[in-house]
């Protein structure tokens, strides 16, 4: 590793994934503790004998930070020689296990590979970043909108040749209202968690065989509860 002047680094895009977005909170970081994390560069192809020689492969926010700071170099892992497709392994690897792109992110991206015939082999590391992916902003208040409104058809649809139901009856059904004792809601609600965790680790045995979009489904789900968890403990001690 060794600093390298931000002059000598072109202002090349070729493995950037991302945009740098808001960088202002990791310049603070960079300046108070320093770049613990150096970037990864090779030498540009289309380098000329006077001006910048490395190419960026990992390590664009970081950059843009130091950049924020008007420092003049940066920490970087140099690579003297290194071949097309290891730079997107690196590149890819870097920023998919650092910083986990959302599931439109990881769409986006797969598409840019396929597009540029580059990294065939990523298909796999992408599958399984989905799996990893955060959640959509937008999910938690989808949910709520869903709790509030009526369950899908396919859920509340009855075999009526099996039992058949009668319009009056349906209205009356829908009329009635079903009190519930707390302390059954909440022995139901034990009891439907337990049988949850019993599925989990039923399924725990054979996660990476299951099909991705299911175990991102119940991860979400899984998601979701620990996020209500810290409310709840709250709770307890009110």
């Amino acid at each position: 590793m060794e600093f390298v002047a931000l002059e000598d680094i072109v202002e090349d895009e070729r493995f950037r994934l991302r945009p740098d977005g808001d960088v202002s909170a990791l310049a603070s970081s960079l300046g108070r503790l320093g770049q613990l994390v150096p970037i990864e560069l090779r030498p540009w192809p289309g380098a000329a004998s006077d001006g910048p020689r490395w190419q960026v492969v990992s390590g664009f926010r970081r950059l843009a930070a130091l950049k924020l700071l008007h420092r003049d170099r940066v920490l970087a892992r140099v690579h003297g020689a290194l071949a097309e497709d290891e730079a997107w392994a690196l590149a890819l690897v870097q920023a998919i296990l650092d910083e986990p792109f959302t599931a439109p992110e990881i769409d986006a991206l797969r598409a840019r590979l396929e597009g540029e015939g580059v990294a065939p082999w990523a298909a796999d590391l992408l599958d399984e970043a989905l799996v990893r992916a955060p959640l959509d902003p937008d999910l938690r208040e989808r949910f709520f909108e869903f709790l509030k409104g009526p369950l899908p058809a396919a859920i509340e649809r009855i075999d009526e040749e099996a039992q058949p139901v009668h319009a009056e009856a349906a209205e009356a059904h829908d009329a009635e209202v079903v009190e519930v004792d707390a302390d059954d809601l909440l022995r139901g609600l034990a009891t439907r968690l337990y049988e949850v965790n019993q599925d989990l680790a039923t399924a725990f045995a054979s996660w990476k065989d299951l099909p991705l979009e299911g175990r991102r489904l119940v991860l979400t789900q899984a998601r979701y509860v620990a996020e209500l968890f810290p409310f709840l403990h709250e709770g307890t001690r009110g």
